[in-house]
């Protein structure tokens, strides 16, 4: 259990232990990247471990809240295993979602905002009751959404590894929301996915690419949480893992997606 004390960019880390992790390197390094807009270098140089790394991104979050953004939800990554492969972990990592990261669905993407963005459709769960007051983490799901993660890594050329995005907010960007049916009236891991780019066809995917199941990757993030986080609370949004391919976005690209059984989710990038 690492606990943060403070909100800045100073802020220190009290580990379980009460041994304390300087992790300003990480963050400053972070921050200037988000702020600049030139990319940083890998921070797996000065950030030890996982604990070390969501750290760095409750420091981050911190700054964000000091600002007076609201933390909405989490997102999950890597739940697919193949991802995980290619990263070299053995689990998924979960990000903040914060209200200034939410786009409308239909809307367009600023110009100029992201650096190296790249475009998942997922499907969403909208809490209706706090995740840890339930048993059963689908007993926690008030809605299923159709969803776009926009992800975006202040490292330069995605040069990562998981400590780097775990503490890089797990590369979490900007989200839209689309399309949302009763989480009765479907079952996630059976519903398949397409996502198109300029008029073509570039991924396709099914719920059960997320971690086996949509709610079993909700129950990761249940554990993860205690060990590494806040509650996730009703109300809140869950990203759950992209399904197919996760899809390069260049100005001018229009992208839309569909998610059987659920419904539809649309965004465009500025030129």
């Amino acid at each position: 259990m690492v606990e943060v004390a403070g909100a800045g960019r100073r802020a220190r880390v009290i580990t379980a232990r009460n041994g304390v992790v300087d992790v300003t390197e990480a963050l400053d390094r972070l921050v200037g990247a988000r702020s600049g807009g030139a990319q940083c270098a890998p921070v797996r140089d000065v950030v030890a471990d996982l604990d070390a790394a969501y750290a760095v991104q409750a420091g981050w979050v911190g700054t964000r809240r000091a600002a007076g953004a609201r933390v909405v939800g989490r997102k999950i990554g890597f739940t697919n295993p193949a991802a995980r492969a290619r990263l070299g972990a053995d689990h998924p990592d979960f990000g903040v979602l914060l209200d200034e990261m939410a786009r409308p669905t239909g809307g367009t993407i600023e110009a100029g905002l992201l650096r190296q963005p790249r475009v998942e459709v997922e499907i969403a769960f909208v809490l209706a009751r706090d995740l840890a007051a339930v048993d059963d983490p689908r007993d926690a799901v008030g809605e299923v959404v159709a969803a776009l993660e926009i992800v975006d890594s202040r490292i330069a050329d995605w040069d990562i590894t998981l400590v780097d995005t775990v503490a890089d907010n797990a590369s979490a960007a900007l989200f839209v929301l689309g399309d949302a049916v009763d989480a009765g009236a479907v079952e996630p891991r059976d519903c398949a996915t397409t996502l198109w780019h300029n008029g073509e066809v570039v991924a396709h995917g099914v719920g059960a690419d997320s971690y086996g199941d949509p709610y079993l990757a909700l129950g990761w993030l249940a554990d993860a949480v205690r060990r590494h986080g806040e509650p996730v609370r009703a109300g809140d949004v869950v990203l759950t893992g992209a399904l197919g391919l996760v899809v390069p976005a260049l100005p001018g690209g229009e992208f839309r997606a569909v998610v059987a059984g659920v419904g539809e989710v649309s965004a465009t990038f500025a030129r």
